[in-house]
Order: C-alpha cells, then sequence, then structure tokens
C-alpha cells in the first residue's frame, strides 16, 4: 500500500471541499482532495444559482472571483405574488445585496483556481474509508487506477454531501438527525430564453408554488410544484411551458419566451440535519451534515460558510497551536444553520400548496398581505435571504 501524508485530507470535490481546499492553499497548509466522481461529472451537476454577500465574498478570498465579478448579476431585491397581490423584497433593508451565479460556474471556478495554484485533487478514487478519526492520527483509505493508498493526516473534512462515506462512518449512537420530507418537488427547467424578470420572482399559486429564476441574461431557471410522485419522464419541455405559463400572471405571461430544455429534472424538497459536526479530528461540511428546501437558496450559501469557518480554525491551529475556533466549530455552524433551516421551512411553508384547505390558503394570504404591508416583516425576509451575520 502506497504511504502518503498531508495535514488535512478533504473528502469531496464540490464547492464546499473545493473551496475549503483553496483557501488551505493559500495559507500553506498542506491538504488533498479526494473525490469519487469524475471532473467532469462534478461541473455537469446543476445546481443553486443565487449567492448570499458573505458567499461572494469568501469566493474572491479564496481567488475565485474573478469571473463572477464580470459574469454574476448583482440583485437588489426579489418579488414575491400571490393572487392580485404583489411586494418587492427590497436587500436595502438589510444593507447587502445577493449575485446570481450558477452553482456549476462557482465549481468551475473553483477548479480553475485549483489547478492554478497547484493543489492536488485525485478524481475518481474508489473504496474510500476513514479511520482513527477519534485518535490525534486519523488515516484515509482509498484506491485509484488499481492502486491502494493510505493518507495519514491531522484532520479529515467531510465534504462528500449527503450520500458521502464521511457521516456514514460515525456510530448511529454518537449522531443525532432530524429530517422533515415535503410532500411535493420542484420541477425546473433549464432553458437558454431571455428571464421574464431580471429579479427572482417567487408565485403563491392556488395549484403550487412557481418560481421565476435566472443564470444570465440569456438563459433562465423556471420551477413549478409538483406532486412528490411525479414521474418527469411525463414531462417535456412542450408540457412544461404550457404548464408554467398558465400559472403566471399576465404581464409575466406575455414575457415568456420558450425554448428547448437543456435539462429538465423534479428536486424533492425536505430537510435534515445532523448534529453533532465534529467527531474528533473529523468534520462535517456542507450536505453532508444538512440540507434544506431550495425555498429560500441556502444550500450552496450553508456550505460554503462551513467551509469558510472550519478554515478559520484549522488556521488558528496551524498559525499557533490554538484549538478555541475548531472545538467551537460544530456548535457555532449549528446555531447558524438552524436559523437558515427556520427560513426556509417559513418561506416553504408561505409559497406552497399543502393541501386543498381553503382555511390554510387563507392565512397564507393573510400572511403575504401582512409582508407587503410591514417594513419589519421585509426586512426580516431581505437579512435572512441575503445571509446573517
Amino acid at each position: 500500500m502506497n504511504q502518503l501524508r498531508t495535514q488535512v485530507a478533504i473528502i469531496g470535490a464540490g464547492p464546499s471541499g473545493l473551496l475549503l481546499g483553496q483557501l488551505l492553499q493559500k495559507e500553506g497548509i498542506n491538504h488533498v482532495i479526494l473525490e469519487n466522481r469524475s471532473q467532469e461529472y462534478v461541473l455537469g451537476r446543476i445546481r443553486a444559482g443565487m449567492l448570499e454577500q458573505p458567499t461572494v465574498e469568501t469566493l474572491r478570498e479564496a481567488g475565485a472571483g474573478e469571473r463572477l465579478e464580470s459574469e454574476g448579476l448583482k440583485q437588489t431585491g426579489y418579488n414575491l405574488l400571490w393572487g392580485k397581490g404583489r411586494t418587492r423584497i427590497d436587500f436595502d433593508l438589510a444593507g447587502k445585496t445577493a449575485t446570481v451565479y450558477g452553482q456549476t460556474e462557482v465549481t468551475r471556478d473553483l477548479i480553475d483556481a485549483r489547478e492554478k495554484s497547484g493543489g492536488i485533487t485525485h478524481y475518481e478514487v474508489k473504496n474510500v474509508a476513514l479511520h482513527d478519526f477519534d485518535s490525534e492520527n486519523p488515516r484515509v483509505t482509498y484506491e485509484k487506477d488499481g492502486e491502494k493508498y493510505e493518507v495519514s493526516c491531522d484532520f479529515i473534512a467531510g465534504c462528500d454531501g449527503y450520500h458521502g462515506v464521511s457521516r456514514k462512518s460515525v456510530a448511529a449512537d454518537r449522531i443525532d438527525t432530524y429530517e422533515f420530507a415535503f410532500p411535493f418537488g420542484w420541477l425546473g427547467i433549464l432553458a437558454d430564453v431571455p428571464p421574464v424578470s431580471d429579479e427572482v420572482v417567487w408565485l403563491n399559486h392556488p395549484e403550487g408554488f412557481v418560481m421565476c429564476s435566472l443564470r444570465s441574461k440569456t438563459r433562465s431557471r423556471y420551477y413549478i410544484q409538483v406532486p412528490i410522485d411525479e414521474d418527469i419522464n411525463e414531462w417535456n419541455a412542450e408540457r412544461f411551458w404550457d404548464e408554467f405559463k398558465r400559472r403566471l400572471p399576465d404581464d409575466l405571461a406575455n414575457k415568456l419566451v420558450t425554448g428547448p430544455a437543456l435539462e429538465m429534472s423534479i428536486a424533492p424538497l425536505r430537510s435534515f440535519v445532523a448534529e453533532p459536526m465534529r467527531f474528533g479530528q473529523m468534520f462535517l461540511v456542507g450536505d453532508a451534515a444538512h440540507i434544506v428546501p431550495p425555498t429560500g437558496a441556502k444550500g450552496l450559501n450553508m456550505a460554503i460558510a462551513d467551509a469558510k469557518q472550519l478554515f478559520e480554525g484549522l488556521k488558528q491551529f496551524y498559525g499557533n497551536g490554538e484549538r478555541k475556533l475548531l472545538d467551537s466549530y460544530s456548535d457555532q455552524a449549528l446555531d447558524r444553520i438552524w436559523k437558515a433551516v427556520r427560513f426556509s421551512w417559513w418561506m416553504t411553508n408561505l409559497m406552497h400548496k399543502f393541501s386543498d384547505d381553503l382555511f390554510a390558503r387563507k392565512l397564507q394570504i393573510a400572511e403575504l398581505e401582512y409582508v407587503a404591508e410591514s417594513k419589519a416583516a421585509q426586512t426580516t425576509i431581505a437579512e435572512n435571504f441575503c445571509g446573517l451575520d
């Protein structure tokens, strides 16, 4: 078996793993990233496209913000629609902005920055296993191109997502999980058509949630709420456009441009949190520890915040030997995460159809009318959407 040594072993080359690696690279902290998929697969995943201001600042710090600065679409607000009502959430109420920039582009920028800086990423590794992470001498074993490897390290960062090996390596009696599955999903289409609005629109429609989003001035991402057991094979672009347009108000429907689908999929909506997020010298990061509905645009931003927080702890440890930030990682991260879970839960409940209960529908409309009339309520939404400090 080939024996290797590094300071930090990062499991997973998604945005959180790549970001953590790039921050460590700039700080001169030795590390390696292990990813079981190919680089092409990682770049092909279609995910979120709304970045909070702290996320943008962290990407700049990592040296992966140049294209984001030139191509990202800065958002100063977004719109809530229902029946005949509508209100705009002005991000100036929170003193912040958000930026439209797809997760695929974030990943591409981080990969490019890593290649330029000489960081080591091993793709298509197999049989990754974590060992002795409760000791001072954790190890990671894996196979690559028919060869077996063992990496000795000081710390392990589990950035390998919900289905990854990191969380699964923890004994069940040491970890608590909290989960709720919503009874619907989002049917989404990605198409090279101009968006109906230059700001994101969320619509509470009697037949289910509608979202008008954008990736650029010429590429749109649209969603409609569908039952959780909906079969994607029953849908094509033509059927989607017909249903999407039918749910839009006339002013947006008249602006709708349709076209071939670059991608169509159904995303289930659920909330998931694992506690704690540290086990000895192993730390869970991003989707390995938490998942939220996309309603609040939190998933990618939460993962980036985790990676940034863990980096600050590792930087402190390798700078002066202190463990204060590492020791507080789990508690501080979970405090931030549960606030994001709460916001996503609230907005999901506010904007989606859960049943045919007319009383529940009336309550949703009353709350939306309250938001439209209350600067305090709008400020709360703006603060949460753009990212809490």
